[in-house]
């Protein structure tokens, strides 16, 4: 009997969400969906410029610059292991680093 009560609220409850999500898919009526697109990223796109400008790529940053300065000291040392410097890598993860610290300043003109 409970197993049965807690089938039933579970259905209910799912019933219930896929009603009240369904009810905003169509509430266009229209069938706009690049003027839903277009309306939704011009409300939102300060919002998601400033998380982005002060979140991600912040984070990405942190990120490779990290993993520069490792790569630096892991080819440093394998210089003086075997005598011969590999720059591939750390030439890559900088110019990684240089494009995601300026991405800010260019990013949003061409989205």
């Amino acid at each position: 009997m409970r197993y049965v009560k807690r089938a039933v609220l579970v259905c209910g409850a799912a019933a219930l969400l896929c009603w009240l999500f369904s009810v905003a898919a169509y509430a266009t009526g229209s069938g706009d969906v690049a003027g839903a697109v277009e309306s939704t990223w011009a409300a939102a796109s300060g919002q998601i410029k400033t998380v982005v400008n002060n979140v991600v790529f912040p984070v990405c940053d942190m990120i490779l610059a990290i993993l520069f300065f490792v790569k630096v000291g892991t080819a440093y040392f394998d210089y003086r292991k075997h005598g011969q410097f590999e720059f591939a890598a750390p030439c890559i993860l900088f110019a990684c680093l240089i494009f995601t610290l300026t991405a800010p300043l260019y990013i949003w003109s061409i989205i």
